[in-house]
């Protein structure tokens, strides 16, 4: 009689584990996709800041390189990520009594497009954006490392959420 459990016990958790296959819990779904690309986003943005395109590709490619189980190709991926990083500028966003910034704010806006060659009607383009907020009195480069930071995080993890989750 306990060899029924067991039996019913491990038929259950196989099951389970196999649904585990299409959805993990970052809240992804991949279906039958095994690989994904992520072209260079070029820094087509008036004001060039070095670098930004790299790190923002090399942030978009680590994102999901951990919170799926795909393998990451340079070609021929079923899903392909591209773009360009179309705006990056600097804004004053609260004034002093003198009238001068209390408060700067850094924004980036990078256009996607979205390609999913296992499944037809999950392809998209659409722009993200998001900022980070730092005081007059600051330089752009000692809070940089934390903007860029803040900002790319947010960035991929919609680019994330736009592709892989059916919420």
């Amino acid at each position: 009689m306990k060899f029924k459990y067991y039996l019913i016990f491990a038929l259950s958790l196989l099951f389970l584990l196999q649904g585990c296959k299409y959805y993990n819990f970052t809240g992804g779904s991949t279906g039958d996709a095994k690989t994904f690309q992520v072209n260079f986003f070029q820094n087509n943005a008036p004001l060039v800041e070095p670098n930004l395109d790299r790190d923002f590709t090399i942030a978009l490619q680590d994102l999901i390189n951990n919170q799926t189980n795909l393998q990451m190709v340079t070609s021929n991926g079923d899903l392909v990520y591209e773009g360009e990083i179309t705006d990056y500028y600097i804004s004053p966003m609260t004034a002093t009594a003198q009238q001068t910034a209390a408060q700067n704010r850094l924004t980036i806006r990078i256009r996607v497009r979205f390609t999913n060659n296992t499944a037809e009607g999950k392809d998209f383009e659409q722009t993200f954006s998001h900022f980070y907020d730092y005081g007059a009195t600051e330089q752009l480069r000692s809070v940089q490392t934390v903007a860029f930071k803040e900002i790319f995080d947010r960035i991929t993890q919609d680019i994330f959420s736009a592709s892989l989750s059916n919420w």
